[in-house]
């Protein structure tokens, strides 16, 4: 069966139908969540993508793919995930200023610098990316998405994801460029 008949089957009430749309497309989900940043997180971004998937089921209406549909909810909730790290580090800077000899500082910014130096270089400058612009490469080439199920996921215009995609792929290859001569 495809994604339709399971999402009207899941609509009507079929938990099982929705089960097996997950199973479907856990792994994009997770590939998802992943290459727009949420890290370790990724389980727990793309977990409460399948309950607010769940929850907004009656909504979906069918004018792009589910995976689609899911992969924006998936999207938005590691923008989510994104606010409420960037909040959670500027309390932790806020402490490490305020008592220089915590605990605070340390373990969490060295592993995620050791992290990222064990990272392919490709990795290393999709992440320096801004946010928009990493989101949109990751759709349309590491998720294969095409403009439509970009456009869908991302919920921008047509003209945006074209014009982004362009800039992004520019900024990505001098950054590619700049790793390769200094890692010669």
């Amino acid at each position: 069966m495809d994604d339709d008949e399971f999402v009207t089957r899941a609509q009507g009430g079929d938990l099982e139908a929705y089960e097996l749309l997950v199973a479907r497309h856990t792994a994009s989900a997770y590939r998802t969540a992943v290459l727009l940043g949420a890290g370790p997180d990724a389980e727990d971004v793309v977990q409460e993508a399948f309950v607010k998937g769940y929850r907004k089921l009656a909504r979906y209406r069918g004018e792009a793919s589910f995976r689609s549909w899911l992969l924006a909810i998936v999207a938005n909730e590691t923008r989510n995930l994104h606010r409420s790290r960037t909040r959670r580090d500027g309390l932790l800077l806020r402490a490490a200023a305020a008592d220089p000899d915590s605990e605070v500082t340390g373990d969490s910014a060295v592993s995620a610098v050791l992290a990222a130096e064990r990272r392919a270089m490709l990795v290393e400058a999709l992440r320096r990316l801004p946010a928009k612009d990493r989101e949109v490469i990751v759709c349309r080439f590491f998720l294969d998405l095409n403009e439509e199920e970009t456009v869908t996921t991302l919920g921008w215009p047509r003209g945006t994801v074209k014009s982004r995609t362009s800039r992004a792929l520019a900024k990505l290859r001098a950054m590619l460029d700049l790793q390769e001569v200094r890692h010669g």
